[in-house]
């Protein structure tokens, strides 16, 4: 098998309708003025391979649509944005999921429909086009109910393939926070600070951090506008933020992750994953929806301090 693609990303699939420019919670019952409405790609793994592919590596998709309106748009992005779609399967009978986020400028609410993230089975995800790619990152473990009980039997394929993997859960709805035997078979794991205190019961990022890095070979810990911290064997890293006007933060975690993945994948030091997350976290923050932020020349620009 020929390895074309850098990444396989094995994830949810929904679209995202944005509502821009709350200053404070709805209210039932009530009508209220906003800035914005914007309907654009979603899902945390559809975020981090769009922000891949527009870093310039080659990646694929493996997940489960709807064959409706939300479907076509998801493949008509992966399509202007050169992502390989032989992984995507359409489910006549399924309904491709949709997020409602709710935004202002210090945080977000997010109302999902699962839809058909949830139904993806592993038997729907096609080893042909895993077996692709150099690498393989999971995204939305929580979300995606079925293949969840499936996962180890899909990590375990993926690494007698010769694939490295990484992960990033998401937000667990239920708030159990179980990963099973999940950290045992990456090599990277990408959580952000309430995920990481969560799964490991630490009250700290620091404590969460040492803990983890007991799980898996690295780790990195998204702390927002606050930077990040990574671990890597006995290194430790800790890098603050970009100092930017943020305007929306949907997708600036998955943009981390693509930064950071394509620093790791190449070869870059620890801290240079984490300086790139950081910088592509904070480029999405300060653009509207979670995609269309990131090129290597911005993010060049950025970290070097010059005008992006």
């Amino acid at each position: 098998m020929i390895r074309d693609l850098d990444v396989v990303v094995v994830c949810e699939i929904n679209v995202d309708i944005v509502v821009a420019g709350l200053d404070g919670p709805p209210r039932f019952g009530a009508e209220r003025e906003v800035d914005d409405v914007l309907l654009t790609a979603g899902s945390s793994g559809v975020l981090t391979a769009t922000g891949l592919a527009d870093l310039g590596l080659r990646v694929g998709i493996c997940g489960l649509i709807g064959d409706d309106p939300f479907g076509h748009f998801m493949l008509e992005h992966c399509a202007r944005h050169g992502i390989d779609t032989a992984g995507i399967v359409v489910d006549r009978a399924a309904r491709t999921g949709a997020s409602v986020l709710l935004t202002g400028t210090a945080d977000r609410a997010i109302l999902t429909y699962p839809g058909a993230m949830a139904r993806l089975a592993l038997d729907q995800v096609r080893p042909e086009v895993v077996a692709r790619a150099r690498h393989l990152h999971l995204s939305s473990y929580f979300l995606q109910r079925t293949l969840r009980q499936r996962v180890p039997d899909l990590l375990a394929r993926a690494r007698a393939a010769g694939l490295t993997i990484s992960a990033d859960t998401g937000h667990d709805p239920d708030e159990r926070w179980q990963v099973d035997r999940l950290l045992a078979y990456l090599d990277l794991f990408l959580p952000n600070e309430v995920e990481a205190r969560a799964i490991s019961g630490r009250e700290s990022v620091s404590a969460a951090l040492e803990w983890l890095a007991g799980q898996a070979p690295a780790v990195a810990i998204k702390c927002g506008a606050d930077g990040a911290v990574a671990a890597r064997g006995d290194e430790r890293v800790c890098l603050p933020g970009f100092p930017i006007r943020a305007v929306d933060t949907t997708g600036a975690g998955d943009a981390f992750d693509a930064g950071f993945l394509r620093a790791w994948l190449a070869g870059e030091s620890l801290a240079a994953c984490v300086r790139d997350g950081n910088a592509c976290g904070a480029l999405t923050a300060a653009h509207l929806g979670g995609t269309g932020a990131l090129n290597l020349s911005r993010v060049e620009a950025l970290r070097t301090g010059g005008s992006w």
